[in-house]
């Protein structure tokens, strides 16, 4: 009979405990982390100081001057805000840019929206989906413009083809002065709500189940549960989205630049798009950054009228 001999257990290994470093080795460490974030806050804030606050003080500057590249810049005051005014184009400018961005809100800040709530409630295909919707996002803006320009074609375009197709009347689309600047706005919402879908469904997939399975209990329909649970929990995203749209749509250039050229009969003249014709077709630097103010002027007074609001409302709310 073999005897078992019964080893004695390891003693376990105890790791020597290390001193904590000196005091002035750890003010070091910390000194040199501190001074590692500066210094990559420091190179964002100089790139950004040089590509945009400095434009942005130059172009205040020159639109109180009279100015060409290559000349010395003269002093001439208000005088190029008084030509800018008194421009023929001026008005149909801002005219147009007030209706695209009306137009946009109508047609551009619903549909992103509603295509979220479609695709929140997809059980298969969603990553499939979500690429469909962003992929417009991805196409450049000028190549995107000029597939829209070619589908427009009141001769052989898609657009029409499609309308001949189905024994439908045709329509001018962009070449059409009443109908431009709707192609244009269908053009930029196209072009740029993939990523306001995504923001809007990241939004929604935050909000609690238990809200909508309380609302399913309570007897409400589909569009109660989207009017009392969904609105509500998504009104930030909402109102800073439709702020950033209506920025944006007030500062549309590529639609009308490559499709349109600001026609037909000034039909789609936006204020970006005289901005470009005063500096790059008149040579005229002063008018430009005066309009340039006259519109920066604006958005500044607008952001802070709406966020004054937004903000007095939640308060209300609170």
């Amino acid at each position: 009979m073999t005897k078992t001999v019964e080893r004695p257990a390891p003693a376990a290994r105890v790791r020597p405990v290390k001193a904590p470093p000196p005091a002035g080795d750890r003010r070091r460490r910390r000194l040199t982390d501190h001074l590692r974030a500066y210094g990559f806050l420091a190179g964002g804030l100089v790139c950004f100081a040089l590509f945009s606050w400095y434009p942005a003080i130059r172009a205040v500057v020159i639109a109180f001057q009279k100015y060409t590249p290559g000349s010395d810049p003269e002093w001439v005051g208000t005088a190029n805000f008084t030509r800018v005014l008194d421009d023929p184009e001026f008005g149909a400018a801002w005219r147009n840019t007030l209706t695209f961005t009306l137009l946009a809100l109508l047609i551009g800040f619903a549909i992103p929206f509603v295509l979220a709530l479609v695709l929140n409630e997809l059980r298969h295909a969603k990553a499939f989906f979500r690429v469909v919707v962003y992929l417009p996002v991805m196409i450049p803006p000028v190549v995107s413009a000029l597939l829209w320009k070619w589908f427009y074609d009141p001769g052989a375009g898609l657009a029409n083809e499609a309308l001949r197709f189905l024994h439908l009347p045709t329509s001018n689309w962009s070449n059409g002065a009443d109908t431009a600047l709707v192609s244009l706005v269908i053009v930029a919402t196209w072009a740029n709500m993939g990523g306001t879908v995504l923001i809007y469904l990241a939004a929604l997939q935050s909000i609690p189940g238990e809200l909508y399975e309380a609302a399913e209990l309570d007897g409400a329909s589909l569009l109660q549960r989207v009017r009392h649970v969904t609105i509500p929990q998504t009104r930030f995203v909402i109102l800073m989205l439709m702020l950033l749209q209506i920025i944006a749509t007030m500062q549309v250039f590529t639609e009308p630049f490559v499709i349109t050229g600001g026609g037909p009969e000034n039909a789609t003249v936006t204020v970006l798009y005289l901005i470009y014709k005063y500096a790059f077709l008149y040579n005229d630097f002063g008018g430009a950054c005066a309009l340039s103010v006259m519109l920066l002027a604006l958005l500044g007074a607008f952001s802070a009228v709406y966020l004054r609001l937004t903000r007095s409302g939640e308060e209300a709310v609170a």
